[in-house]
């Protein structure tokens, strides 16, 4: 049975007070490595040096340059990222969704409810990264199959043969070469490309 990697969560913060709700409610919740950011200046450096699990960001009065820099911020950290506001309105919220921002908290700083905010923002994070690696895996495949069909009409012209018979040639050419059918198919449709027609042997 494998031991679950403690939680690192960095806490960004200009106000020491607020900061502390925060710290409480992590450590309540089991939470020892904490690592608190008073000063915005080089922000995403600073989080890289500590390479959190997960990145809270507390916003007594966020001003829009103050909350445009955090959604900058939330969309260069890979990472589950928490934003407490004091007061809000729809596109504040919006910027903050479309930001990558996993939860977005309006005048709810209290201590009992850090643990709860920390699970959500977690599994929000990993659903998402989900679906954008199943998009992403789709649309590889959607390119890749293009890529195949293109090659096996150069074949189809260049051979004279039908396109099941196209595409066994791709697949023996792959098994020989202990390559995939992909970069076989990409290798001809790029020489066809750069020579012309009529460079399919």
């Amino acid at each position: 049975m494998t031991t679950q990697k403690p939680l690192c969560i960095a806490i960004i913060d200009e106000s020491p007070a607020r900061a502390a709700v925060l710290e409480a409610g992590l450590r309540e919740a089991g939470v020892n490595e904490i690592h608190l950011i008073t000063e915005r200046f080089q922000l995403l450096r600073q989080i890289a040096q500590i390479a959190p699990d997960v990145v809270l960001i507390d916003l007594e009065s966020p001003r829009r340059d103050v909350l445009d820099e955090m959604f900058a911020v939330s969309r260069a950290v890979a990472r589950p990222i928490a934003m407490f506001v004091d007061q809000s309105d729809t596109s504040m919220m919006e910027a903050a969704i479309d930001a990558g921002v996993s939860a977005y908290v309006v005048d709810g700083l209290r201590k009992e409810r850090i643990k709860a905010v920390l699970d959500l923002s977690i599994a929000r994070f990993n659903a998402f990264r989900r679906l954008q690696d199943e998009l992403h895996e789709a649309r590889s495949e959607l390119a890749d199959r293009k890529t195949i069909d293109r090659a096996k009409a150069l074949i189809m012209r260049q051979r004279g043969l039908d396109e099941e018979a196209a595409y066994t040639l791709l697949r023996s050419t792959a098994m020989r070469q202990s390559r995939r059918i992909v970069d076989i198919a990409s290798a001809l449709v790029t020489a066809d490309e750069l020579l012309g027609p009529g460079v399919v042997p």
